[in-house]
């Protein structure tokens, strides 16, 4: 269906450009989104990809899968917005919904105790700074893989680069993400932090 679509979109019909934008605009949103982790540049750069997909359209080759090019594109705009931003923001966590839709997984669980929302809150707050800690390249390779579910060699055709590199990132990813996540979790349990906490558990 993508093929004769986007035949149609690279002779000029914005009719068939547009079914393909409805196709994939939210898993291109998601993945803005996930890669900046600020919805108004997510929705700027999802924007951008299909603007810029558009204008390109003449040089898609069928070779590889549209929304694999689709995904290089987006993903190299990501990138160098997070380049130009100079620094890095924390990556909020999201979830899907049943119907498809992003919201941010930061709600402690009502059900649990104060203790344990806090060290829920806690722990997500460590990842969202473990990935912050993240080069663009290597967040962009475990996006994909984690969040995203991409093979390596579709990964590979993404980011233009051989399955052993994108092996190599993701693993150098996580590896980066338990170092940070040990340092975090060291921190958070050091002797003073215990000692405030046990005595504002026995204030009055």
């Amino acid at each position: 269906m993508d093929t004769e679509l986007v035949r149609k979109a690279a002779a000029g019909d914005s009719d068939a450009f547009e079914q393909l934008v409805l196709s994939y605009e939210k898993p291109i949103y998601n993945l803005c989104l996930r890669m900046c982790g600020n919805a108004d540049d997510a929705m700027d750069l999802t924007q951008e990809t299909f603007l810029k997909a558009w204008r390109s359209l003449g040089s898609f080759r069928a070779d590889a899968a549209f929304s694999t090019w689709l995904y290089r594109l987006c993903s190299n705009l990501c990138i160098d917005h997070l380049r130009r931003e100079q620094k890095r923001k924390i990556l909020p966590l999201h979830v899907e919904d049943s119907d498809g839709d992003e919201r941010p997984l930061d709600v402690p669980d009502p059900a649990a105790g104060p203790e344990e929302r806090l060290s829920a809150q806690e722990d997500r707050q460590q990842v969202a700074a473990a990935l912050q800690s993240l080069e663009p390249e290597y967040r962009e390779a475990l996006t994909l893989r984690v969040l995203h579910d991409l093979s390596y060699a579709d990964i590979a055709a993404v980011l233009q680069v051989r399955e052993g590199t994108v092996k190599s990132r993701i693993a150098r990813a996580r590896e980066k993400m338990r170092e940070a996540m040990q340092k975090l979790g060291n921190k958070s349990t050091s002797p003073s932090s215990k000692q405030t906490r046990h005595e504002r558990r026995d204030a009055p």
